[in-house]
């Protein structure tokens, strides 16, 4: 986790393999975070989706539709039948520039799962709040390139 890469004139690889926690939800996508600072010195960041659960496709600009939900917000419960046990990938940057330092970190996306206070909405009776649902995320260190 975390690091420092040495300037390569060629694109970094990642190497990114992820697995859920036994007693939670499935996974939904893993995403890269890359920001830089351009050529007018401001600071850039865009996300790319690299793996995704089911049958959906990343697009040309590394995106893709949402996982759907199963979430019952009547009774605070969802089910794993969407989403993946595990993703794994390996991942080249299409927007390398060479000379460019830049840093990339690793996100990974849960399937959609009541918020706490929908639990309690529940069990009181009450609507919960917005929003009632949420996805979520584990995030690595960052790897610099230098």
């Amino acid at each position: 986790m975390g690091g420092r890469l040495v300037e390569q004139p060629v694109p970094p690889r990642f190497v990114v393999w992820a697995e859920k926690d036994p007693l939670g939800a499935n996974l939904d996508r893993i995403q890269i975070i890359k920001g830089w600072v351009d050529d007018r010195g401001d600071s850039q960041e865009r996300i790319f989706d690299i793996a995704v659960s089911g049958e959906r496709t990343i697009d040309q600009y590394g995106r893709t539709s949402p996982v759907g939900s199963t979430v019952d917000l009547a009774t605070a419960q969802y089910d794993n039948s969407i989403g993946s046990a595990g993703l794994e990938v390996i991942w080249e940057d299409p927007t390398f520039k060479a000379g460019q330092q830049a840093f990339y970190y690793v996100r990974v996306l849960e399937i959609p799962t009541p918020r706490w206070s929908t639990y309690d909405a529940v069990a009181l009776g009450t609507e919960p709040l917005e929003p009632a649902v949420i996805q979520e995320r584990a995030i690595t260190s960052a790897i610099w390139i230098k």
